[in-house]
């Protein structure tokens, strides 16, 4: 059995229009297409999510029709970008050249990208029920992957026509360089780390990012196809497995990384939380200098020092190169957050603890006798030995370092 995906923007009309996706037209002036059958269809758009043909007849307010929820996208998500260029066109003395979001919609190199998936033929097909399975895992595989560059509107499965299929609609886009979001589909697939079939040659209609993420496409379907027992046709790729490969094996050092470096900021977190063991020791020795000493060391060794490596770390995990899914590294930042939040509470509180306990009379009197009788011991060497212990078993600068080693791999 074949599996089919077929890509496309425009034809000699131009720009494809989604009314033929979601029936907003009368089916009925189309001989090619069963009205009843078509009650079965299956839709969804980004904006109201899933819809039967029962549904439809229920106009929504914000975006009725696929055409609206694209115009709808576009204006939300790229305004800004129009109405910049469009200040920059004007100052350069070309306001001619000025658009809307609607121009862009239907322009062909910037329009959404509608992609047409079937397995089988009129004769021979599987079920509309696996069909949508095997697509749904896709797209939620892709939107997990590549969701930050590129971004799913809408899609129909169609069971009014002669064989079952699904069309989807989707677009690339990221910043250019005025930090505006815009459709541009080479620099998005640059962004997400996909290279030119053949690197050594100049970028071209036969030499493009395109095609490598296409191949890697291809070969996801596939095996997500697999994974339902289907026995299916396969052609040669553009590089696309070994993509996938190399970015598999990036996020699984990562995810890796990411657990040893929760582990030892656990080890770090009990490790600054155990200093209130100090308020004993440190009583033992009190007198007036002690108290500014103390509360001194305690900030500026211990409390700042681990502050800024938990910072330099969070600042790491979401920085935009990461390859994690976005979840990823929300999950590993709000640890973090939650680490510096320890960090700051034990410290004041042993701060306050401290200077406390430093100016009650009875201890300031007991540790000026110890100090007579024996040599003194510095508090501040005692807090920096501690200091020392803790930042050797708990280095998080050489964690840090290591996940972005594994990051250039």
């Amino acid at each position: 059995m074949k599996l089919t995906r077929h890509n496309g923007r425009a034809g000699k009309n131009g720009a494809y229009n989604p009314k033929h996706n979601d029936r907003s037209f009368n089916i009925n002036n189309s001989g090619h297409i069963d009205g009843e059958r078509a009650k079965g269809n299956i839709y969804w758009d980004c904006f109201n999510g899933y819809r039967t043909f029962y549904d439809k007849e229920n106009e929504c307010e914000l975006a009725n029709t696929f055409e609206e929820v694209e115009e709808l996208y576009y204006s939300v998500h790229y305004k800004e970008f129009i109405e910049g260029q469009n200040e920059r066109n004007i100052k350069n003395r070309h306001p001619e050249r000025n658009r809307t979001t609607s121009d862009i919609l239907k322009h062909k190199k910037t329009c959404p990208e509608e992609t047409i998936y079937q397995i089988g033929t009129l004769d021979n097909h599987i079920s509309p029920d696996i069909l949508l399975q095997i697509v749904m895992d896709f797209m939620v595989e892709i939107t997990e992957r590549f969701g930050a560059h590129v971004h799913i509107l809408d899609w129909a499965l169609h069971l009014d026509e002669s064989t079952p299929h699904i069309h989807e609609r989707h677009v690339f886009d990221c910043e250019n360089q005025y930090g505006e979001l815009f459709p541009q589909q080479e620099k998005a697939l640059e962004k997400l780390g996909f290279d030119l079939p053949n690197p050594e040659k100049p970028a071209g209609r036969n030499n493009n990012r395109k095609m490598v993420f296409d191949s890697a496409c291809r070969a996801l379907l596939f095996d997500i196809a697999k994974k339902y027992g289907l026995q299916l046709e396969e052609e040669p790729e553009y590089g696309g497995r070994k993509y996938l490969e190399k970015q598999d094996y990036i996020l699984a050092k990562q995810k890796e990384q990411l657990a040893l470096q929760e582990e030892k900021l656990e080890e770090l977190t009990i490790k600054i939380e155990d200093v209130e063991a100090l308020i004993d020791e440190v009583s033992d020795i009190a007198y007036d200098k002690a108290v500014e000493v103390v509360t001194a060391a305690v900030k500026k060794e211990t409390h700042l020092e681990d502050i800024r490596l938990v910072e330099e770390s969070k600042n790491w995990v979401l920085s935009p190169e990461r390859k994690t899914s976005k979840k990823e590294r929300e999950y590993a930042a709000k640890r973090l957050d939650g680490v510096i939040a320890k960090i700051k509470n034990a410290m004041q509180s042993a701060v306050l603890k401290i200077q406390n306990k430093l100016i009650q009379p009875e201890v300031k009197r007991a540790g000026t006798e110890q100090i007579k009788a024996k040599a003194r011991t510095s508090v501040l060497d005692k807090l920096n030995r501690k200091k020392a212990e803790i930042n050797e078993k708990t280095n998080l600068k050489s964690v840090a370092q290591k996940i972005h080693q594994s990051q250039e791999l």
